[in-house]
């Protein structure tokens, strides 16, 4: 019966890294969306590629790692490596494909009908061609590397993660070229000058210098000029013996990201056969490493596009920052915290809140400690210098930094090193598990006791990435929750090793637990014949265990309502499994980062918001902090807006068996809803203080 179970478990879950490509496919609808401004298509074009290069750095990366270990180990996997990467790989290649469409035949021509230009340098005109070439003698050549490779004797060849390449066939087939286009030194794209014309032209610097390869090879006969760029393994390999400080052998083992193992060769498709098997061989990579492509590499550097038209109706119309209703006015915030919970909305409301509260009680005479844990610690900006201001005031200040926040790693522990000169007490990350939790607290004296101030949000402490995604926080007093918190800060510190708690939801320590409990409490009133319902929104959801409940719960007869933005390895909506399972995701302008779980509880509604996926580094593996919401109004303010995502007919997604994306129709007589724009419209009215 167990084994049974087991294999309808196995055969019911979906690969991750194969879903992942579903979601990647939400991105690329969404440059493919006419509607959508046409450089924000752009953009979205951009995030497809910068997402597809890190899914080939970390994920597909791991699977060709466990390709590696003994056969009879991997047999006792849910799944097949080679198979999933086969997988990945023909889903990539029809993406890729839509990508070029989108691209070559959509928004070039759009681009040309507001007078910009995306020309190569067959296009260049006379006068254009000596701005490129004294363009390219000033700026451009001077970052070259050009080398001959003899594909027989040259060993000392290494392509780095990321860079373009030009590999420029010759006669001597026996020989190739390779020339790095210098995008970090040069930008990726050359805006010609505009004399008094109404049209406007641009060209990647890759063409500027591919105009110059006979002049870079000038003894050679070139046969044809093909762009290539390599994708390296982004796992750092550290030892399993901790000794020392981790985040010392982290920012020194940091340059193995950069000499990684090859996980895919991106070329121009139009390579000649022999040519691509001569690469192939000399670099040491498999045919299921090779990926054709377009001319063109590295789109996600189109973030970067220039406009030099200043079109309003190319980009999204601005959204002005909301005015929260009771902080915007607030002299003394730790009065108005105290008075009532504060609920703050990203990138609806200015994240500017979080760093005044923290200046707030940097300058306050009655602050005594500062806690707060950083995933991705930004650049220099008003929280950073709000807590060395602390610091120079006389306060305690703890600063948790997770030493091991993929690709923040080396800024992380930058100015971790600031604050300790500073005299902080920072904490780091331990070794084989992250924190991961957005938590913030403030103690202060008031009366010759210690009251504590929490916030506790589902985005980092970071102001430039609240402008991208939509995420939820609370400031609150209230004396259970900030209790509760502390102790989690004492877990960090290492004063305690497991936090009591009974109202806040603790990983690793009673998130799982609670969950599974809240789950079987809905399975139980169905059975009883009463209402039961489970409403969950987070970022992606992968927990075998956590499928099987719900996939239990559902057949019992719980109706489950999921909003997923990523991947999900659950099957929606199957008959005799998911029937009572419906799931759609949404893609739109901002990036749905928020994670809330709601639960009937008999008609008594059970909501939930913190950091933490259903996923199962998030229950098991790291520290994460999700908390109830007790002010009734609040609780009505979060739920009025996930049933507003939940109505979503616009950008929402259907995910089904088949992961056809099919997006969400209105109904005959339903208005259309937009869920961020009505999101921004249900808080500009509730926080209107008209």
């Amino acid at each position: 019966m167990a084994i049974e179970k087991e294999l309808r478990l196995k055969e019911n879950i979906k690969h991750r890294d194969v879903n992942w490509l579903s979601f990647n496919e939400r991105v690329l609808q969404e440059a493919e969306d006419q509607s959508t401004p046409l450089y924000e298509r752009l953009k979205f074009l951009a995030i497809f590629s910068s997402n597809l290069d890190e899914h080939f750095r970390v994920r597909v990366s791991q699977l060709r790692q466990i390709k590696r270990i003994d056969k009879s180990l991997r047999k006792r996997l849910a799944f097949r490596p080679k198979k999933e990467v086969k997988e990945i790989l023909k889903g990539v290649k029809s993406h890729q494909e839509r990508f070029g469409t989108v691209f070559f035949d959509e928004i070039i021509p759009q681009l040309k009908e507001h007078n910009i230009h995306l020309i190569n340098s067959g296009e260049f005109s006379e006068p254009q061609c000596k701005e490129a070439s004294d363009y390219f003698a000033t700026k451009i050549a001077p970052e070259l590397n050009p080398k001959i490779v003899d594909f027989k004797t040259d060993k000392d060849v290494f392509l780095q993660n990321n860079t373009i390449y030009f590999v420029v066939a010759f006669e001597n087939e026996k020989q190739c070229g390779l020339l790095n286009i210098p995008v970090e030194a040069c930008g990726r794209f050359y805006t010609f000058k505009n004399k008094d014309s109404k049209d406007y032209f641009i060209t990647f610097i890759d063409d500027i210098v591919r105009s110059k390869v006979s002049q870079i090879f000038p003894n050679k006969t070139v046969k044809g000029i093909y762009e290539v760029k390599m994708s390296r393994d982004a796992e750092l390999y550290l030892d399993d013996e901790y000794e020392g400080i981790l985040a010392e052998k982290i920012y020194n083992s940091l340059e193995q990201r950069t000499e990684g193992q090859p996980t895919r060769l991106l070329y121009d498709a139009k390579m000649p056969k022999e040519l691509r098997k001569a690469i192939r061989k000399y670099l040491g990579l498999g045919k299921i490493d090779m990926m054709p492509g377009g001319t063109y590499h590295n789109f996600s550097d189109f973030f970067g596009f220039p406009d030099p038209t200043d079109n309003t109706d190319l980009h999204y119309k601005p959204l002005q920052p909301l005015k929260h209703k009771y902080l915007e006015s607030s002299t003394d915030y730790f009065k108005t915290i105290k008075e009532k919970d504060q609920l703050l909305h990203f990138p609806f409301m200015s994240f500017s809140y979080v760093e005044r509260f923290i200046e707030q009680a940097a300058e306050d005479e009655n602050v005594t400690a500062i806690k707060i844990s950083l995933y991705r610690v930004a650049d220099e900006s008003r929280l950073t210098t709000a807590l060395l201001k602390a610091l120079d005031n006389g306060k305690a200040v703890t600063v948790f930094i997770e030493a091991k926040a993929r690709f923040d790693e080396k800024n992380n522990i930058v100015w971790g090193r600031k604050f300790e000169d500073k005299g902080a007490k920072v904490i780091y990350s331990y070794p084989r598990i992250k924190v991961h939790s957005k938590i913030l607290m403030v103690e202060r004296l008031e009366n010759g006791k210690n009251k504590r101030y929490a916030y506790i949000g589902t985005g980092n402490f970071n102001s430039k990435t609240s402008k991208i995604y939509c995420d939820h926080a609370i400031f609150t007093a209230h004396k259970k929750i900030t209790k509760e918190l502390s102790r989690v800060f004492d877990v960090l510190e290492g004063d305690l090793i497991i936090p009591r708690n009974k109202h806040l939801l603790i990983s690793p320590f009673t998130t799982r637990r609670v969950f599974e409990k809240l789950i079987r409490q809905e399975m139980d009133l169905a059975q009883e014949g009463k209402p039961a319902s489970i409403t969950a929104k987070m970022n992606s959801l992968e927990d075998p265990a956590m499928i099987d409940l719900l996939y239990k719960a559902s057949d019992a007869g719980v109706i489950i309502r999921l909003l997923v933005r990523g991947f999900s390895c659950l099957i929606p909506g199957k008959k005799g499994l998911s029937e009572n399972i419906y799931m759609t995701s949404i893609i739109d302008r901002f990036l749905e980062h928020g994670r809330i779980y709601k639960f009937g509880n008999n008609g008594e509604e059970l909501l939930y918001f913190g950091s933490a996926d259903w996923m199962t580094r998030n229950l098991d593996r790291r520290i994460e902090v999700l908390t109830p919401l007790y002010d009734e109004d609040l609780a009505q303010e979060l739920n009025d807006i996930l049933n507003i995502q939940l109505s979503d007919n616009v950008k929402a997604r259907i995910q089904d068996a088949q992961e056809s994306n099919t997006f969400v129709k209105p109904k005959v007589g339903e208005s259309l809803v937009r869920s961020q724009y009505a999101i921004y419209n249900y808080l500009k009215e509730k926080h209107s203080n008209d």
